[in-house]
Protein backbone atom coordinates (compact mmCIF):
# COMPACT_ATOMS: atom_id res chain seq x y z
CA UNK A 1 0.00 0.00 0.00
CA UNK A 2 1.34 3.64 -1.10
CA UNK A 3 1.42 5.32 2.09
CA UNK A 4 3.75 8.46 0.52
CA UNK A 5 3.19 12.31 -0.02
CA UNK A 6 5.73 13.82 -2.11
CA UNK A 7 7.05 17.20 -3.49
CA UNK A 8 9.06 18.22 -6.15
CA UNK A 9 11.11 21.45 -7.75
CA UNK A 10 12.98 21.79 -10.89
CA UNK A 11 15.58 23.58 -9.41
CA UNK A 12 17.60 25.71 -11.83
CA UNK A 13 21.99 24.72 -10.38
CA UNK A 14 23.71 21.88 -10.94
CA UNK A 15 23.23 18.83 -8.02
CA UNK A 16 26.39 19.53 -6.28
CA UNK A 17 24.94 23.17 -5.43
CA UNK A 18 21.53 21.84 -4.58
CA UNK A 19 23.52 19.20 -2.55
CA UNK A 20 25.75 22.02 -0.55
CA UNK A 21 22.43 23.98 0.39
CA UNK A 22 20.94 21.11 1.35
CA UNK A 23 23.37 20.34 3.57
CA UNK A 24 25.46 23.33 4.70
CA UNK A 25 21.99 25.45 4.80
CA UNK A 26 19.73 23.10 6.43
CA UNK A 27 18.22 25.10 8.96
CA UNK A 28 17.96 27.55 5.89
CA UNK A 29 15.50 25.97 3.97
CA UNK A 30 14.10 23.01 6.28
CA UNK A 31 11.10 24.69 7.67
CA UNK A 32 8.60 26.62 6.02
CA UNK A 33 8.26 30.34 7.52
CA UNK A 34 7.54 32.35 9.65
CA UNK A 35 8.60 28.86 11.68
CA UNK A 36 12.14 28.37 11.82
CA UNK A 37 14.83 24.75 12.18
CA UNK A 38 17.16 24.83 14.84
CA UNK A 39 19.74 22.28 14.42
CA UNK A 40 21.14 21.01 17.72
CA UNK A 41 22.65 17.71 16.41
CA UNK A 42 22.92 16.16 12.92
CA UNK A 43 25.31 13.12 12.64
CA UNK A 44 25.36 13.02 8.29
CA UNK A 45 26.16 9.39 8.09
CA UNK A 46 23.62 6.24 8.61
CA UNK A 47 22.78 5.69 12.55
CA UNK A 48 23.47 9.18 13.47
CA UNK A 49 21.58 10.64 15.57
CA UNK A 50 19.15 13.83 14.46
CA UNK A 51 17.93 16.47 16.73
CA UNK A 52 16.42 19.68 15.23
CA UNK A 53 13.98 21.84 16.73
CA UNK A 54 11.27 24.08 14.96
CA UNK A 55 10.35 27.27 16.49
CA UNK A 56 7.16 29.15 15.68
CA UNK A 57 6.77 32.66 15.28
CA UNK A 58 4.42 32.49 18.65
CA UNK A 59 7.14 30.79 20.55
CA UNK A 60 6.31 27.73 19.99
CA UNK A 61 9.17 24.75 19.98
CA UNK A 62 8.30 21.46 18.11
CA UNK A 63 11.73 18.93 18.71
CA UNK A 64 11.79 16.01 15.19
CA UNK A 65 14.53 13.59 17.28
CA UNK A 66 15.37 10.76 15.05
CA UNK A 67 17.83 8.83 13.17
CA UNK A 68 19.88 9.72 9.51
CA UNK A 69 18.73 5.68 7.67
CA UNK A 70 20.68 6.41 4.50
CA UNK A 71 23.16 9.25 3.66
CA UNK A 72 24.63 9.32 -0.11
CA UNK A 73 26.03 12.94 -0.73
CA UNK A 74 24.65 14.13 -3.52
CA UNK A 75 21.92 12.04 -3.85
CA UNK A 76 19.49 11.63 -0.88
CA UNK A 77 19.84 11.40 2.81
CA UNK A 78 16.64 9.34 4.71
CA UNK A 79 15.38 9.58 8.42
CA UNK A 80 12.91 8.52 10.24
CA UNK A 81 11.36 9.54 13.80
CA UNK A 82 10.74 5.66 14.62
CA UNK A 83 14.25 5.95 16.51
CA UNK A 84 15.93 8.37 18.43
CA UNK A 85 19.45 8.12 19.63
CA UNK A 86 21.52 4.96 20.14
CA UNK A 87 17.99 2.81 18.81
CA UNK A 88 15.69 3.80 21.09
CA UNK A 89 12.18 3.16 19.62
CA UNK A 90 10.04 5.98 19.37
CA UNK A 91 6.32 6.86 18.37
CA UNK A 92 6.94 6.39 14.63
CA UNK A 93 5.07 8.92 12.32
CA UNK A 94 7.42 8.92 8.65
CA UNK A 95 10.28 8.21 7.04
CA UNK A 96 11.43 11.24 5.10
CA UNK A 97 13.55 11.29 2.03
CA UNK A 98 15.55 14.15 0.58
CA UNK A 99 16.61 13.43 -2.95
CA UNK A 100 18.52 15.24 -6.23
CA UNK A 101 19.00 13.99 -9.70
CA UNK A 102 20.21 15.39 -12.59
CA UNK A 103 17.53 17.35 -14.85
CA UNK A 104 18.79 18.68 -17.79
CA UNK A 105 20.97 21.85 -17.14
CA UNK A 106 19.37 21.74 -13.50
CA UNK A 107 18.24 19.46 -10.83
CA UNK A 108 15.07 17.58 -9.68
CA UNK A 109 14.82 18.06 -6.33
CA UNK A 110 12.23 15.27 -4.60
CA UNK A 111 10.88 15.20 -0.67
CA UNK A 112 9.08 12.20 0.07
CA UNK A 113 7.32 11.06 3.55
CA UNK A 114 6.64 7.60 3.96
CA UNK A 115 4.37 6.88 7.24
CA UNK A 116 3.49 3.66 8.52
CA UNK A 117 -0.16 3.75 8.66
CA UNK A 118 -3.20 5.23 6.91
CA UNK A 119 -4.13 7.05 9.83
CA UNK A 120 -0.77 8.97 10.07
CA UNK A 121 -0.45 9.57 6.32
CA UNK A 122 -4.10 11.31 6.69
CA UNK A 123 -3.24 13.13 9.68
CA UNK A 124 0.03 14.57 8.38
CA UNK A 125 -1.86 15.82 5.31
CA UNK A 126 -4.49 17.26 7.66
CA UNK A 127 -1.64 19.19 9.05
CA UNK A 128 -0.74 20.64 5.66
CA UNK A 129 1.96 18.35 4.20
CA UNK A 130 1.62 19.82 1.05
CA UNK A 131 1.76 23.73 1.91
CA UNK A 132 4.24 23.24 4.40
CA UNK A 133 6.65 21.04 2.55
CA UNK A 134 5.99 22.47 -0.89
CA UNK A 135 7.15 26.10 1.28
CA UNK A 136 10.44 24.05 2.03
CA UNK A 137 11.38 22.65 -1.14
CA UNK A 138 10.45 26.69 -2.52
CA UNK A 139 12.75 27.83 0.37
CA UNK A 140 15.59 25.26 -0.66
CA UNK A 141 15.09 26.28 -4.52
CA UNK A 142 15.20 29.97 -4.01
CA UNK A 143 18.83 29.31 -1.64
CA UNK A 144 20.21 27.33 -4.15
CA UNK A 145 19.56 29.50 -7.31
CA UNK A 146 21.12 31.98 -5.27
CA UNK A 147 18.66 33.99 -4.38
CA UNK A 148 17.66 35.14 0.06
CA UNK A 149 14.81 34.26 1.88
Amino acid sequence: MNRELSVERHIEAPVATVWTTMIDRFDDWFCPRPWRAATREIEWRPGGRSLVVMHGPNGEEMPNEGIILDFQPERRFVFTDAFTGDWQPSGPFLVGLFAIVEDGAGTRFTATARHWTDEALEQHRAMGFEGGWGAMADQLKTLAEGGTL
